[in-house]
């Protein structure tokens, strides 16, 4: 995914003592909705002169600029950068700004610059495509070094890849232009495959946070009088509040509850990792109508809720103990200029966390002045995006190298201490600190238990999605994740969440209905196909949907249908996406339309001839017809059009085990083990083939090598346990079923394969 080089509304703590921020224009009860559009930026500063002179220089007014020697600020002197084969070379001609690279056909080709794309600490170049499409060149200028680089080193990216400039991984139309322009419209007509974008604001403007102006400067232009002052959205929820510290924790307390989320959700459009469903939000709507968020799931996030790949903070706020002491974005950065309440990072904490407990060798452990000693680079440690951009997790979490000893996660203390390990922070911690752990988020072994399919993973994941003290975020992840490996608690559940408050566990709840049978759905599904949110009401719908009819009331296949028809509607949105197309395709098989099913399938592959999902779900389609013949072309096709697919091999593998060709089965499998060495689930399958074709000693090796990776794997367990048996080695099948059972005492399953083991000792 396109990273956005915006500035991050980061949220950390706020001021010392008794601090109450100042009052807001038009602060008060929350109006009616307003039929407002949008005037644009120049015309909020005739009036707000200080904000919006603090604005102009800040990153987000600065998101994207029309390209003029006023905003490049790349190097485009003639010169040349060498990557992976190809030289490109950066240049002007009359006035424009140049590049010649290698363009859609793989072929060298001069592109002018339309668009910057962010201005620090790298600046991004928008060039046009036919179509209308505009493409985020991957070869960004460096604005500290003063040079050129490439996004991907160490890779060679062809035209064909979808990570290729030219792919549809940096298309600005669906990637990037919803958080770095306002109001954006796609208008993608499917048809020709082009877009006519269009936008009332190049960049992230006043509007973009304020919501539409038109109705609050006629109501200043009728004299500033009464109190609705034309406002979309009231962003109030700091007036009044101030925080002091607690003199037992050294740690602040807001005076008064935050009530509301309006202000965090206007952040959250752009500074959360999300899919857009529905274009038309604004300042002041509610987020869960537009958007449908990530929550702390693989790759996106380690174990324990720390961020991995891009996801730009609001998941990670979520999780922290401000956001649930009532800290906002604007507590830590004044929202206008994007900087920081305070000169340095470290202050800001301060403000809330008593430097006399905090601040001391004692609690930080280093010497006064050092990187250690530091607030941030302990509770908020850096992970460097688009090679060149540190990002600040704002989870603010303990660090727990005791953790990174057990599950692998990363810690800050090991981030400077590489050379020693967790275990050796962890006792420096415990030496200094005691053995218990106060940290805010102790979701990591569960999550981390449903990654590595730890035998005890499904009851886990219920009793965390039922924690009211854990994060909501990190509940409504054991929830989806129950949606993936069924569990017979996961209808209660659902069902205890199904009317939560919060609305990221409806959603978590409405998708963990396809855990449950579909009679079990029919309660808690029927409260979520009427919730107050489309994307509660979207996911309800798709989990319902081969509910048999007899089984519902009239108002509830209204509700289903009313549902389903937002759904169709949000993946139409998607059109010129290759998943939109396969979602619509499982949601016709979902309804017993098959030919519909396949031409779903087969337009996302002529979309995109590189992506494997679509092929293996039309292979799988073939093999349901009876025709496993159609779904091995089916599959070889993917195999010559998207390349080395490790997915594709798999799907192969079992095709051919179905058919008796073992042989092939065996290469097959083998080949997508080779792709995709981590996958321990392809690991496990080409162990199973090997044992069926007598070949149990091979077998066994191959799990001994996903269980020295991943010590809890249930199935790998199970495997070895029956494999070593056979075998004769019992004492070896004995030591793994008794860790099955060590690891999952209440599962009967389990037991009983340890006690038939026993009896024939």
């Amino acid at each position: 995914m396109l990273i956005f080089v915006v500035a991050v509304a980061a949220v950390a703590a706020v001021w010392l003592g008794w601090r109450t921020w100042p009052r807001e224009t038009g602060a008060g009860s929350p109006p009616a909705p307003l039929a407002a559009a949008f005037a644009g930026s120049a015309a909020c500063a005739a009036c707000h002169a200080e904000p919006a002179a603090a604005w102009g220089k800040s990153q987000h007014a600065r998101a994207m600029q029309a390209a003029s020697g006023a905003t490049v600020r790349g190097d485009f002197e003639n010169v040349e950068f060498r990557h992976a084969g190809t030289t490109s070379r950066f240049f002007r001609r009359e006035g424009r700004f140049m590049v010649r690279t290698d363009g859609p056909g793989g072929n060298l080709a001069d592109f002018e610059v339309k668009f910057t794309f962010g201005v620090a600490p790298l600046q991004q170049y928008l060039l046009e495509l036919p179509g209308g499409r505009l493409q985020a060149l991957s070869v960004a200028w460096d604005t500290e070094r003063k040079q050129w680089f490439h996004l991907y080193p160490g890779e060679r990216i062809g035209h064909r890849d979808e990570l290729h400039w030219t792919g549809r991984q940096h298309n600005w139309n669906f990637m990037c232009a919803d958080c770095h322009s306002m109001d954006v419209r796609k208008n993608y007509d499917g048809q020709a495959r082009a877009y006519r974008t269009t936008w009332k604001e190049m960049t992230v403007g006043c509007e973009s946070c304020h919501g539409p102006g038109s109705a609050h400067i006629e109501w200043a232009r009728r004299g500033g009088k009464g109190p609705a002052a034309g406002l979309t959205v009231r962003l109030d929820e700091r007036r009044g509040a101030g925080w002091a510290i607690d003199p037992h924790t050294g740690s602040s307390v807001r005076s008064v509850p935050r009530a509301s989320e309006r202000e965090i959700e206007v952040c959250a459009q752009c500074h959360s990792r999300r899919a857009q469903f529905a274009e038309g939000y604004h300042a002041g709507k509610r987020f869960l109508d537009h958007y449908s968020p990530s929550l702390l799931t693989a790759p996106l996030y380690h174990a324990d809720g720390q961020q991995r790949e891009e996801v730009y903070t609001w998941g990670s706020f979520l999780q922290s103990r401000m956001y649930a002491r009532g800290v906002t974005c604007g507590d830590c950065h004044e929202p206008h200029s994007g900087k920081l309440r305070a000169a340095r990072p470290d202050s800001v904490c301060l403000g809330c966390h008593a430097a006399d407990r905090f601040a001391v060798t004692a609690h930080h452990l280093h010497e006064p002045g050092s990187k250690g000693a530091s607030c941030v680079e302990c509770h908020m440690p850096a992970t460097n995006y688009m090679v060149v951009d540190p990002r600040r997790d704002h989870g603010f979490r303990v660090p727990r190298p005791d953790l990174s000893a057990t599950l692998g996660t990363p810690n800050a203390c090991n981030g400077c201490h590489a050379e020693r390990t967790a275990r050796w922070a962890a006792d420096a911690i415990a030496a200094a600190h005691g053995s218990e752990r106060k940290g805010h988020q102790n979701h990591a072994p569960v999550l981390a238990a449903a990654r590595r399919n730890h035998p005890n993973a499904g009851r886990l994941l219920a009793a965390l999605a039922t924690d009211a003290a854990a994060p909501a975020i990190a509940r409504a992840t054991a929830l989806r994740e129950l949606a993936r490996d069924p569990f017979p608690g996961a209808a209660l559940a659902v069902q205890r969440t199904a009317g939560s408050s919060d609305p990221l566990l409806r959603l978590a709840a409405a998708e963990a209905l396809e855990a449950l049978a579909p009679g079990e759905r029919i309660r808690p599904g029927a409260t979520l196909l009427g919730d107050s949110l489309r994307a509660v009401r979207m996911a309800a719908g798709l989990a319902m949907a081969d509910v048999p009819d007899s089984a519902l009331e009239p108002a509830q296949l209204d509700a289903r249908r009313s549902a389903l028809d937002e759904y169709t509607t949000a993946q139409q949105h998607g059109s010129e996406r290759p998943e939109s197309h396969l979602n619509l395709g499982l949601l016709a098989l979902r309804q017993g339309r098959a030919d519909d099913a396949e031409g779903h399938y087969r337009a996302a592959v002529a979309l995109a001839p590189d992506y494997a999902p679509a092929y293996v779900n039309l292979a799988d389609l073939h093999r349901a017809r009876g025709s496993e013949d159609a779904g091995e072309r089916v599959l070889r096709e993917g195999l010559d059009r998207a390349g080395a697919s490790a997915e594709l091999w798999h799907a192969l593998g079992l095709l051919h085990a179905r058919r008796r060709h073992y042989d092939a089965a065996l290469a097959a499998l083998a080949r997508a083990v080779k792709i995709a060495p981590e996958n321990d689930r392809y690991q496990y399958v080409l162990a199973v083939a090997l044992h069926d074709r007598g070949r149990g000693r091979e077998a066994v090796r191959v799990l001994e090598e996903v269980l020295r990776r991943n010590p809890v794997e249930r199935d790998v367990l199970i495997a070895l346990t029956k494999y070593l048996s056979e075998q004769g080695r019992r004492e070896a099948a004995l030591g793994h079923a008794r860790t099955l059972v060590t690891l999952a005492p209440d599962d009967a399953a389990l037991g009983d394969l340890l006690a038939a083991l026993e009896r024939a000792r």
